[in-house]
């Protein structure tokens, strides 16, 4: 009886090794696949802590990127690295904020952009949301462990829980506050913002937020948007309606690219003096505020730096006109400045002109 019960347990632990053999061999070749259908993307930052660098996902035969809207897009110069070491500038074709998403072009120039690898994202947005306990992986470039043709980074963990998503960028809450998977692998470090999170086989499940401290327990937080979100956005009339990440890619025409900045004088009053724009790329400084304008009831101060107009990213003095060329009178805007080493968010209304001939 003993010669038997040993015989099964060596029975059991030799095809147990195997099970595992098995499954190495299976997660390699997923993990290889995988890979093919991301991207490294290389952009802006690099100082302040500030990665300049992240993950994208190819979702199209011509090009076309889903990452997380971040700083890294704040360029001119966005670069794209392919699985292969094939390497691409790309250009920005929306950004969502509510959704802290972006969708990214490659641009092929004159040879054109033929993709074979990519992920079928109107597939993963139908997939039902996984239950707490399944297994997943994790594919992303963080602490940019990879550039040209090196693979990505692979994870394997267990989602934690699906629930809303409370969470913060120092003082500012998340854009996004909408369901999310937690994971319990340490996904969400520098650069891996835009990976994606699959099931064991490979199937896309949803993308790889930005670092965020979780606001019940101010630890950083690991989790990843699912391809099926939606976000309730507000028109510039005040309507409410709702937005997808797949109306992002299906609506481009929606999120067409801020037009250039009006020559004629600016259509409201909003009581902010910027520094003088004698550089190409001159930040946002506020010089003055005039007294009694939107921009002091708001208690805006010199000195202070402009970084986002309702989510949208200001890099520029030229970039504020732009962004504001769309509003009109009695809209309300919310302002991210920098004072200091402090972020802090303001709204104010804006107004009519003022007519300097009374």
């Amino acid at each position: 009886m003993k010669r038997l019960f040993a015989l099964l347990v060596v029975v059991w632990l030799g095809l147990s090794v195997a099970d595992r053999a098995v499954a190495d061999d299976s997660f390699a070749a997923i993990a290889e696949e995988v890979n093919q259908k991301l991207v490294k993307l290389f952009g802006s930052g690099g100082f302040k802590g500030l990665a300049s660098y992240g993950t994208g996902v190819l979702i199209s035969r011509d090009g076309y990127i889903l990452t997380v809207n971040s700083h890294i897009l704040d360029t001119r110069d966005l670069r794209v690295h392919l699985y292969d070491g094939t390497r691409y500038n790309a250009k920005v074709i929306a950004r969502e904020p509510v959704l802290d998403v972006a969708l990214l072009q490659i641009e092929g120039g004159m040879r054109g952009v033929d993709i074979e690898h990519y992920f079928d994202v109107f597939q993963a947005a139908k997939r039902p949301i996984l239950e707490p306990g399944t297994h997943v992986l994790a594919f992303s470039n963080l602490f940019q462990i990879a550039t040209r043709d090196e693979p990505m980074s692979v994870q394997r963990g267990v989602i934690a829980a699906y629930s809303k998503l409370a969470g913060r960028i120092g003082i500012f809450e998340a854009s996004y506050r909408g369901n999310v998977y937690v994971l319990d692998a340490i996904t969400n470090n520098p650069g891996a913002g835009g990976g994606v999170i699959t099931t064991r086989k490979g199937e896309l499940i949803a993308m790889i937020g930005k670092e965020l401290r979780n606001e019940l327990t101010n630890t950083w937080i690991n989790y990843a948007i699912p391809f099926s979100a939606r976000a309730e956005t507000t028109d510039k009339d005040g309507k409410k309606t709702e937005t997808s990440i797949l109306d992002l890619v299906t609506k481009k025409e929606k999120y067409k690219p801020l037009p250039e900045a009006p020559k004629v004088a600016n259509q409201v009053f909003h009581g902010i003096v910027l520094v003088p724009n004698v550089v190409e790329r001159t930040p946002p400084y506020v010089e003055e505020v005039i007294p009694g304008s939107p921009a002091d009831k708001a208690k805006l101060r010199p000195d202070d730096l402009i970084v986002y107009i309702d989510g949208l990213p200001v890099q520029d003095i030229n970039t504020f006109n732009t962004i504001l060329a769309n509003y009109v009178p009695r809209n309300e805007i919310k302002l991210e400045i920098q004072r200091g080493d402090k972020l802090i968010t303001v709204s104010l209304t804006l107004e009519r002109p003022i007519d300097k001939k009374k």
